[in-house]
Formats: structure tokens, sequence, C-alpha cells
């Protein structure tokens, strides 16, 4: 009995209590300020009790509905100038977007310029290179539909915070192999442990070469696409100084420069440094929320704001009960439009050829400073750093500046388009004149007696100065002769001694050397490969200066191309025509580009790494007069085959707005005869 009346007492109390509640917050809104929102229980009994009352009045009903309205806002979607750390949350996310792009684009410049350096300590030739570069673009295949699709239906900061994370521990799984394999080994011929003044070379085996050892080793985002490349290759530049074994390996343990063919830079130290900075870029992501209220939506009424959510979930709901059938319903008639697109499909044809002849060069353009020009990977992916990427900057604000400025048609930039990147497309062959003179290396470009010859075969390392020496054809070694001629290794140069350590090792008694009709009493030769012709670095800085030339006019013409594609299209077909686009110059020329690239430069080298199985390696040196013919050529016929397509296009264009101007022209007489015929 006295558990009943406990009950109910309380049952009772709660009422009074809710009621003097809902009393105390009518009374203050109707009195006071209507800012002061009550609990949503609160404003559910105003509704009840007083809104159907006759004695309330319409004022006091319409400030009881700003109640009712202010506990709705409570489940309404966040605003763009709400706060988050004392910043906009719309500030917040466009910040993390850029630092995301910022992110993503360094990490593919790092690795697009660290391909060489992989090469160098897997023993990998090119062509697998060019597999490598090429499996990222297929990642994306597998993944753009998924996230295209399901990206606008779920929590998009989520999702890219998702995207982050993976791209870090990408980045990670890519760093796992140096650790994995253990110290990288130099194949060398002599001992970096021993200390010692006279060393046999000639008619000793040769089992020295190698030391195992156990130890394992918007506009904002716009220029973070831009500012990310930058500072990539400025930190590939960086690890590229650097010893791939840095930490483990002491100075004096390494016996060859960061010019030398084996010099493998530390480019797993970059690609950690990548892995963190996405990790970190991804975190603001997962505290956004779903969506954001525009920030010029705030002054519209509250009514309006809540009916514009609704039916954003409607539309939500009924694209997710859409089915196959429906969607192909509506996939098939917009591709069967853009293939019956004649400037749309030459456009594509387009820039599968431009892309494939641009992603080839740029993929191997490191590989290429070195082997034509004697320069460490260091420097030469700082120099394309530097020369390349401010100008197309400026280029492509030049360009987009331009066509806003004077309100360009479809026709005139195409016209634009094709002049500018046919300008380019001539001085580009100026290239084949930045050459250097072919390094002399005894047995590959020049005979033992100096003579000049390419021979591709090891047969020709043998000669009658070494052929007593028992040495082996596969090791890679060279040193400089004081005859200005490199010999593959001390023993095939017919050294008989050696004395110092480390770097400072000089081999004397070099019979090739003397036979070469070098006239001295010390017939010597010093670790690694003959200097560069002085010649050599002034020809370095044309083909930079050209190269600088040829990339800000090739991006003056990239903004007026990009908009005869925007504008061949329909509005409604404008993102898949983009899309599509996208695809095929990924499938066409951004997969095969770098193996086929890297397959026709593996035809041009002189002389294979050796790996620590006996199999064959990395190529160390290459012919470069061929390398060069290569490298210069294929996208030299590809971009000249891409102009058949532009010709086309600007025909189709033309006789398109002959067509139009007729039609002005004939509409007001059209006009003028439709008027006399009323009147009649």
């Amino acid at each position: 009995m006295l558990l009943l009346c406990w009950r109910e007492w309380t049952r009772v109390w709660e009422e009074w209590r809710t009621l003097w509640a809902v009393w105390g917050c009518s009374s203050y809104l109707l009195s006071s300020s209507p800012s002061v929102r009550c609990s949503p229980e609160q404003g559910f009994l105003l509704s009840l009790l007083w809104m159907e009352s006759p004695s309330v009045s319409e004022t006091q009903k319409q400030t009881l509905g700003k109640i009712k309205k202010g506990n709705m806002k409570e489940t309404e979607k966040p605003r763009a100038e709400d706060k988050f750390c004392c910043i906009s949350k719309l500030k917040v996310f466009l910040l993390a977007l850029s630092l995301a792009f910022l992110g993503k684009t360094m990490s593919g410049a790092y690795m697009n310029s660290m391909y060489t350096q992989i090469e160098k300590q897997f023993n990998i030739p090119a062509s697998l290179v060019g597999i490598i570069n090429g499996s990222f673009e297929i990642g994306n295949l597998l993944l753009i539909a998924f996230v295209s699709y399901f990206g606008a239906k779920l929590h998009r900061p989520r999702i890219i915070a998702l995207g982050c994370t993976v791209l870090s521990f990408g980045c990670l799984l890519i760093s796992l192999p140096h650790f994995l394999f253990g110290r990288y080994h130099i194949e060398s011929s002599i001992s970096q442990r021993e200390n010692f003044s006279v060393m046999p070379l000639c008619l000793v085996n040769q089992s020295l070469f190698s030391l195992p050892t156990e130890e394992p080793s918007t506009a904002c985002i716009h220029t973070a696409t831009v500012v990310g490349p930058f500072l990539g290759l400025l930190l590939a530049s960086f690890c590229a100084e650097l010893f791939v074994d840095v930490g483990s390996v002491g100075p004096d343990e390494i016996t060859i420069t960061a010019t030398d063919a084996r010099w493998v830079g530390a480019w797993w130290l970059g690609i950690l440094i990548c892995a963190l900075l996405n990790l970190l870029v991804g975190i603001p992501f997962w505290f956004l929320p779903k969506s954001l209220v525009k920030e010029g939506e705030t002054s519209e009424p509250e009514e309006t704001s809540e009916k514009s959510v609704v039916p954003l979930q409607d539309n939500d709901k009924n694209e997710a009960k859409q089915n196959m059938y429906e969607i192909a319903k509506d996939f098939i008639p917009f591709l069967k439009a853009l293939f019956r697109n004649p400037v749309y499909m030459l456009f594509i044809c387009i820039t599968v050829l431009q892309f494939s002849a641009f992603d080839g060069m740029v993929s191997f353009m490191p590989k290429y400073l070195e082997q034509q020009f004697g320069k460490s990977a260091s420097d030469a992916i700082f120099l394309i750093g530097v020369y390349n990427l401010p100008v197309l900057c400026v280029g492509y604000f030049s360009g987009g500046l331009f066509m806003k400025k004077f309100k360009i048609n479809i026709y005139q930039a195409a016209n634009i388009a094709f002049w500018v990147s046919l300008l380019e497309y001539l001085l580009y062959f100026a290239a084949y004149w930045t050459v250097c003179d072919t390094a002399p290396v005894a047995g590959l470009t020049v005979s033992y007696e100096g003579i000049e010859q390419v021979s591709y075969a090891e047969n020709t390392l043998l000669a009658d100065c070494n052929r007593d020496c028992d040495c082996s054809l596969k090791i890679w070694d060279p040193v400089c002769g004081n005859n200005g001629i490199t010999y593959v290794s001390p023993c095939l140069a017919g050294c008989k001694s050696s004395r110092g350590t480390g770097r400072s090792v000089v081999f004397e008694n070099c019979t090739c050397v003397a036979a070469s009709g070098f006239s001295s009493q010390n017939v010597s030769a010093i670790l690694g490969q003959c200097d560069e012709d002085e010649n050599c670095d002034k020809m370095l800085h044309y083909f930079l200066i050209l190269s600088l030339v040829c990339s800000f006019i090739f991006s003056l013409a990239a903004m007026p191309g990009y908009m005869v594609l925007m504008r061949s299209l329909k509005p409604e077909e404008k993102s898949f025509g983009v899309g599509i686009h996208g695809l095929a110059s990924r499938v066409f020329a951004g997969i095969p580009s770098p193996i086929y690239f890297g397959a026709l430069i593996d035809t041009t080298c002189l002389k294979w790494g050796t790996m620590t199985c006996g199999g064959e390696g990395a190529c160390r040196m290459y012919d470069i007069v061929t390398y060069r013919w290569l490298y210069l050529g294929l996208p030299a016929v590809l971009r000249g085959v891409s102009y058949i397509p532009s010709s086309l296009i600007l025909l189709i264009l033309r006789k398109k707005q002959k067509s139009e101007k007729l039609v002005l022209l004939n509409a007001p007489v059209e006009m003028q005869d439709k008027e006399q015929g009323a009147v009649k």
C-alpha cells in the first residue's frame, strides 16, 4: 500500500514539475527574449497544451512556434559558419582537403622520381619499373567506380579520411621490402673492411666483390596540387643524396659516390615521411559532419531549411532503391551520345597520344639525365623540379586568365591550343642537339686501344692485356685509368696491385692502361667512372632551358584544350564525359606507356649488373646515343600523330561555326517574312 502511494505521489510530482517548467519557460519567452530555447519535452508540451487554446493570442502562438522550431534545429544539418576549434567548419574542410591533395600529389611525385633507386636496389629491369609505375593507375581503376558510387551516399569526409589512411598504409607497404631484404650489397672488387697496402687483383678469383651482412635494414586546392609535386621532388632530391642504408653503414664503408650507377638513395625514408603526412592530414576529416548548409542560406527562414532537408533525405532513399536495370537504362544512352560526339571522341584520341608521350618521358627523365649528362639522381630530380614545375604553374594560370579576359569561344580555343602546342612541338626537336659525347668505357664504347666502337657483347670486355687474368665479366666495379678511359673492373683493367682503403684505393701496374698507348711510368686507376667532359655541363644547361621554355608554352595550351573538351559536351553529359575521358587516359596511356617505354630503354643496355644469386640485375650502362633517339623519338612520334585528330577537330568546329553564322544571318530574314505574312 505504501509502495502504491509512493508511486502515485511521484507521478503527480513529475507532472507538476514539468508543467511548472513549461510555464516558467513560456512566461519568460513571452515576456523577454525569444532567443532562449527550452528543452524538447517542454516545447512539445507547450505545443499540445497551449497552441490549441482560444485564450492564447496569435503573437503568443508565433512565439511558441519559435520554441518548437528552435528545438527542431538541433537535428538540422550543421552550418558552414559553425565553429570547429575557433575556425568555421567550411574553412577547416577546405584546409584539410588542400592538405589531402598536397599529401597525395607529393607522394605521387616522390614515387615517380624514385623508381630508378628501387630499380638499382632490387636489380630489376626498366620494363618491370614501368609495370610498377602503371600499377598505380590499375589501383585507381579498381576503386574509382566504387568510390564514385558510394562516395555521394555515405559520409564523404570520412570516406576521404579512409582514403588518406589507406594511402598512408600503402606507403608503409612500399617501404617494407627495404627492411625485409636487409642491407644493400654493392658489387665491388675490393674489401671495405680490410686495411691493406698491396692487394693482388689480376690472376685472382673475384670472391671479394660482395660482403653479405645479416643486419636488416579550389584555388587553395589547385595550389596544393602544384605545391605537392614540388615538395615531393625536393624531398626526393634530399633522400637520393643519402645512402640507402643511412644510419646502419659508416661513411668509411661506402666506396662509391652519388654519381655511380650502383648508388642507391634512401628512397624508403621519404616514403615513410609521405605515409606520416597522409595519416595526419586525414585526421580532421573524421570529426567533420556529413554535410554543411551553405553560408548564404543562414538568413533563410527555418521552414525553408526544414523543407530542404526532407527532400534530400527522400532523394537519397529513392536513389538507394534504384536497381541495376534503371541505372543501365540511363547509362547506355549517355554512353551512345558520347560515342556519337565526334569532337569528344577525337579529343580522347589526342589525350591518349599526348599523355602517353608525357607520362613516358616524365617517368624516365631522371634516368635520362643520369645517363646522358652524368648527373646523380639527387641533382637530376632537383633540376627537374626547379626548371619545370614553377613555369607550369605560371603557364596554367596565364592560359586560364587569357581565356577568361577575352571570352574565347570553342573554335578560337581549339585554334589557340593547336597552334601553341605545335610551336612547342617544333621547339622540342632542338633537344636532339643538346647531347654529350659518349663516355669512353673499354670494351663497351671504345676498344682497349681507344678506338670508338659500341658493343653489346660480353666477350669484347676481354683483350690481350687482361685475357690471362681470369676476370669475371659479370661484375660492374668501374675504375678510371689515368689515360681517361673507364674500365669495367680493376681486373679487366689489368691492375696487379692496389694501395689504400675505401674510396681512396689506387690500383697500380694496370697493363690495359698501358696498352692504350698511354705513356707514363705509373699506369694506375682510381675508383669510379671518369668525369664527363666540361662541354657536358653546358649542354645540360641548354637542355634544361629548352625544357623550361617548352613546359611553359605547352602549359599555355592546356587550358584552351580543356575548354574544348568541356564545351563539346552538353551540361548533363559533362560529369560522365569527364569521367570517361579520365578512364580512357588511364587505361590506354597511364598503364601501358611506362611499360613499353621501359622495355625499349632496356634494349639499349650495354652492361647489366649482377644479383647476389648470380642472375642478371639492373642495367649499369646504356648506349646513350640509341637511348636518346628512343627517349626523344618515341614521344615525338606519338605527339606528331596526335595532330591528325587535332586537325579534324578544327575542321569540324569550323564547319559548325559557319553553319551557326548562317542560321544567325537567316534569322532576321525569317522574322521579317513572318511579320509580312501576319500583316497580309
